[in-house]
């Protein structure tokens, strides 16, 4: 069988999603019975791309038993004729009504969007709060951290955002001050970052002790651009900034992400999709380590849907989890497919694990 055309990157600067493509390849779901909550995807109707509610239960009804989902913010559905900072009200309030309609469907197994992690600029400082609340109060009472835009490179092949930020919101003083106004709220930081960027991150850990920060998708080691063809190099770079984090303990790390385009695997280039065995293989020197230095209590896998859809499928995608979780006991696997995630999160009246 001839290879597929070569993949673009659509609008949002991610591997396109072909259907046809994944649908070659089918597998036997891995313990079907164990409770998962994914505590990470995304949502949006764009030009070129569409991954809503119907979407996501399609995904999510392939096989695995996902019981409830935490959306995580993507500059979908802003009021874009609100003033810059209110601007981000208009996702969560999309999301909220999302999250009430699958509430609302008693038949459904899965409660999604039971968690939503917002977008409030964390480099207004003190002045957050307000806005921190007004996110809240629209939310549902699902409200339950914010993300900021602060995943960047100096190098122009390395983008997963739809805007280049300026290389310094993490290290601002300002977004410190902000970042720290989330504890009174009891609210979490998400923190997508580049390995080169990790050290930034601890800094942040440090300086806001009682604030539990994400970092998102096993803490970005990259493998385009002057990463590529480097990656036992960066892998070394990256494990000893992922310890120096782990020996912070309000951090925790979110399993998964690596089916994206800036970290360099090419499975999405090959004539047929992967499988969860080859999945797990490229993925197992990354997912262990983070599972050795923060320990399962601290570590939790998610889907990164519909990023992580250009490289694989849902069904797959989580047997490749399973694969790698084989050896664990029977607490540890709780924790890293639902209990982590509830607890950080804070879905204890999502529906029955």
């Amino acid at each position: 069988m001839s290879a597929p055309p070569e993949p673009l990157l659509n609008a949002s600067r991610q591997i396109a999603i072909r259907e046809a493509w994944l649908e070659r390849h089918q597998e036997p779901i891995l313990q079907p019975a164990l409770p998962i909550v994914d505590p990470h995807h995304h949502m949006w109707d764009r030009a070129d791309e569409r991954y809503l509610l119907d979407d996501l239960m399609r995904d999510t009804a392939s096989g695995h038993n996902i019981r409830a989902t935490v959306f995580v913010q993507c500059n979908s559905r802003y009021d874009q004729d609100a003033p810059p900072e209110r601007r981000s009200l208009g996702e969560t309030r999309f999301i909220a009504s999302i999250a009430q309609a699958s509430a609302a469907d008693l038949a459904s197994p899965t409660r999604a969007c039971a968690g939503i992690i917002g977008m409030v600029d964390l480099t207004l400082g003190d002045r957050v709060t307000p806005l921190l609340e007004a996110h809240a109060a629209i939310a549902g009472g699902r409200f339950r951290g914010v993300r900021n835009r602060t995943a960047w490179d100096p190098s122009p092949e390395v983008r997963s955002n739809l805007e280049s930020p300026p290389p310094g919101p993490l290290a601002n003083p300002a977004f410190h001050q902000g970042a720290a106004r989330l504890v009174a709220l009891g609210l979490t930081l998400d923190v997508w970052a580049y390995h080169p960027q990790l050290p930034q991150v601890l800094a942040l850990a440090r300086a806001v002790p009682a604030l539990t920060i994400v970092v998102n998708h096993c803490g970005g080691p990259l493998g385009i651009g002057p990463f590529a063809g480097r990656r036992a190099e960066v892998f070394a770079t990256w494990r000893l900034a992922m310890a120096a984090l782990a020996s912070c303990p309000n951090v925790v790390v979110k399993l998964g992400g690596l089916a994206m385009e800036v970290i360099g695997f090419d499975f999405h280039r090959q004539p047929e999709p992967p499988d969860s065995l080859a999945l797990a293989a490229a993925w197992r020197p990354y997912v262990e380590a983070c599972i050795e230095m923060f320990g399962a209590g601290r570590c939790m896998f998610e889907s990164n849907f519909p990023v992580d859809k250009g490289m694989c499928s849902y069904a797959v995608l989580w047997n490749a989890f399973k694969r790698l979780a084989a050896g664990a006991g029977e607490a540890e696997t709780a924790a890293l497919f639902h209990g982590t995630a509830t607890r950080v999160y804070r879905l204890q009246n999502a529906r029955p694990l």
